[in-house]
């Protein structure tokens, strides 16, 4: 089981604060999370994992930067994964865990007796036929809007620059069109196999990484005929590996690494202390 209070792990760069929410001894709450993923004041994070049980199975409660929850994200559930293995809360290479948005079922593959990559069947993608494009500063955008558990509006046809990024992320995240807001990508096939993409992320903003983003641009570029059914999707932070089914079933595999283990300091955890 986990020794301290924390772990801090990421996902081709995207990185989460995990703990076992048993544990803590401090009860999550959105200011908190504020402060734990503020990277002056805090920890420093692009979210935090709360780690429990439901109904038998593991459970992640996701939590973005600005304190608001996440029904999914693929590169914290492979972190999530990893915690579980690694610190001794399964001894199964096979398992579920719970999301608010279903379950996701993980498998984990040992180097040196320590999970270097995790496999996840995030389900079967839904793809919003009624939008096709979005109007943004009076330009039309090409996109496909697409549910992986989570919402992501992935657009085709614009240059591929953090630059072009910045500019529509937050615009095309608080669309009118989608009042939950949504993660934004943009997307660029660059082969039958292969394709590329910036992130966006709904509470987090521009990142180097997304679990659900490359599944997201992986079905939306399927759905166009652009690549065949499996796919290498690359990011600022690395490459992820999805599969596309014909009914837009979803598997990803990718790598997960720890970055370190700690104790929160007394000054820090009396602060969280004093929080609502």
């Amino acid at each position: 089981m986990l020794a301290g209070d924390f772990v801090k792990g990421h996902g081709l760069g995207n990185d989460y604060i995990v703990v076992d929410g048993e544990r803590f001894g401090i009860p999550l709450t959105p200011e908190r999370v504020r402060l734990l993923c503020h990277r002056n004041l805090g920890l420093g994070s692009d979210g935090v994992l709360e780690m429990g049980r439901r109904r038998g199975h593991f459970f992640a409660r996701i939590w973005n930067p600005d304190g608001s929850e996440a029904e999914r994200s693929g590169n914290g559930l492979r972190i999530a994964a990893k915690f579980l293995s690694d610190h001794g809360y399964t001894s199964e290479r096979n398992f579920v865990i719970e999301t608010v948005a279903g379950p996701v079922a993980a498998e984990v593959y040992l180097r040196l007796g320590r999970v270097h990559a995790v496999r996840l069947e995030m389900g079967r993608a839904k793809i919003d036929r009624a939008v096709k494009s979005l109007s943004v500063e009076g330009r039309r955008l090409d996109v496909t809007v697409v549910s992986v558990g989570n919402p992501h509006c992935v657009i085709f046809g614009e240059p591929m620059t953090r630059e072009r990024l910045l500019e529509i992320g937050p615009l095309v995240e608080r669309h009118p069109t989608f009042p939950e807001r949504i993660n934004v990508q943009l997307a660029a096939a660059e082969s039958r196999s292969s394709a590329r993409m910036l992130v966006w992320e709904r509470g987090a903003g521009h990142t180097l990484a997304s679990g659900t983003s490359a599944c997201a641009v992986a079905t939306a570029s399927f759905d166009r005929g652009l690549i065949e059914g499996k796919v290498s999707v690359l990011m600022e932070g690395g490459q992820l590996e999805v599969e596309v089914g014909p009914d837009l079933d979803l598997i990803m595999t990718g790598p997960a690494e720890e970055v370190y283990e700690g104790t929160l300091s007394p000054d820090l955890r009396q602060r969280l202390l004093e929080m609502q």
